[in-house]
């Protein structure tokens, strides 16, 4: 989880999210909404939540090419890795040029995504693809939905760093001809998908939840921030693009 981290953008952004034109905080620059301090310190929680997310993706992704079945897909994972590693750089970056400790953001998440990680550990190949295709995917849906009420900055940084690695159509082609090959298989990677869908949701509003100031950007409080009817709103159509997501991959939601 990036809380978990990269997308495919096309298949992951919930299709029904708001699009509508920019006001507020979303209409600013980082050096106009920044003066709010609370506003300041959410972005900076969400700055370091992504960076450790992107940090333990690379991390994760090194450690599932030990998994794969064939020189091309350990190639195709160590590329990914990299890409990860990249997308670390940049907010490791960003929080430096604005004043912050990277160690110092990221250290809040730490316990909670490697609590997850733990948990969701995959027996084998093809449950790592589907934890990172289906985790990750959630992760990016989440922040998608945040980026629309962030400052112009910040908001081109978020969506910047959730661009496609190429995990999910490979994720995608190799569990649907795994599906095809031996359909049984099929029934257990539901399961897991599904236990994944679950940790992942709880993982990140635990997470919200110990943030005071993510958690009222999200429920209102920081300028134009989310109200709990559209938090409820939000994670129906997260809930959505998972069932889409599982579609896509061969598997009942």
């Amino acid at each position: 989880m990036r809380f978990m981290t990269s997308s495919d953008k096309a298949d992951h952004a919930p299709e029904d999210a708001p699009a509508e034109a920019a006001t507020g905080v979303a209409a600013q620059d980082w050096a106009t909404a920044s003066a709010e301090p609370q506003y300041r310190a959410a972005v900076v929680d969400l700055l370091g939540a992504l960076a450790y997310g992107e940090l333990a993706a690379f991390e994760r992704l090194a450690e599932d090419a030990k998994l794969a079945p064939t020189l091309a897909d350990k190639a195709e994972l160590a590329k990914m890795a990299s890409a990860e590693f990249h997308h670390f750089e940049q907010l490791r970056d960003r929080l430096r040029e604005i004043g912050e400790e990277p160690t110092g953001a990221m250290e809040p998440f730490v316990a909670a995504l490697d609590g997850f990680h733990r948990q969701t550990a995959p027996s084998d190949w093809l449950e790592g693809l589907v934890k990172a295709y289906v985790g990750d995917s959630i992760a990016s849906d989440f922040y998608r939905e945040v980026a629309a009420r962030l400052d112009a900055d910040t908001r081109g940084l978020v969506l910047g760093v959730l661009d496609d690695t190429g995990h999910a159509s490979f994720a995608v082609e190799k569990v649907r001809a795994a599906i095809d090959a031996e359909p049984r298989v099929g029934g257990r990677l539901a399961l897991w998908a599904r236990r994944l869908m679950g940790e992942a949701l709880s993982q990140s509003q635990r997470v919200v939840a110990d943030r005071d100031a993510l958690s009222t950007m999200l429920v209102g409080g920081v300028a134009d921030g989310f109200d709990l009817a559209e938090v409820g709103r939000m994670f129906s159509r997260i809930t959505e693009a998972h069932t889409k997501r599982m579609a896509a991959l061969g598997l009942a939601a």
